[in-house]
């Protein structure tokens, strides 16, 4: 079990993720200045449905603005995923939240096919919405790359977070797909019947011969 300081935000971090912070409130910009001198990393539990389990440790990559008034703009990236077994608020002497955790190695067992079909479900995703798909690598593709943007919600995220096998995380992407395409398919064919509502149409000849 490890100590770690806890900065709860109501987001998923995923690991190897760049995210961008802009910190003001007191007890983080003690965080990020702790975080600085002592060379450690902090901790984001996702605070979902009014509890924190699982979360993504996080390394302090660039301080990229420090402002008079004391706040910052950070860039920082996710690592490894924890469980939160104990929560302290605030830790000893200090303004921020802190807990012991457990981390979780993520295993990359998937393999190529689960990754290829997980990736034509998001490029018929993306068709179905009609927006281009975001640039990436697809060499380099794992079911973290575009988890933020395939249509999960912040509940749906936090499950992806703790599989642990890179196995499983494709499995939930492809279900999740598959569960969502129809319903966008189906909103998209109810919007064209909207457009032609009090409007001719034309329809296809039925052939009566072969109904008994």
């Amino acid at each position: 079990m490890s100590q770690l300081a806890l900065f709860p935000l109501k987001v998923v971090v995923f690991p190897d993720e760049l995210l961008p912070l802009h910190i003001f409130e007191k007890r983080y910009r003690q965080l990020i200045e702790d975080v600085q001198s002592e060379g450690i990393n902090f901790g984001i539990p996702p605070l979902v449905e009014g509890k924190m389990t699982y979360g993504t440790e996080i390394e302090l990559v660039e301080v990229v603005k420090a402002y008079d008034n004391g706040s910052y703009d950070i860039l920082c990236k996710g690592k490894r995923v924890f469980l939160l077994n104990d929560f302290v608020n605030p830790m000893p002497g200090k303004l921020y939240a802190g807990g012991k955790v457990k981390y979780f190695n993520n295993i990359f067992d998937g393999n190529e096919a689960a990754r290829q079909k997980v990736l034509q479900l998001i490029e018929e995703l993306y068709k179905v919405m009609n927006v281009p798909m975001p640039e990436m690598d697809e060499e380099s593709f794992t079911s973290f790359t575009l988890a933020h943007k395939v249509g999960l919600s912040v509940p749906q995220e936090l499950e992806l977070l703790h599989l642990i096998y890179e196995s499983e995380r494709l499995k939930y992407l492809r279900s999740h797909l598959k569960r969502i395409i129809p319903v966008l398919e189906e909103v998209n064919r109810t919007k064209e019947i909207i457009k032609m509502n009090g409007h001719f149409r034309s329809f296809d000849p039925l052939d009566f011969k072969k109904i008994r």
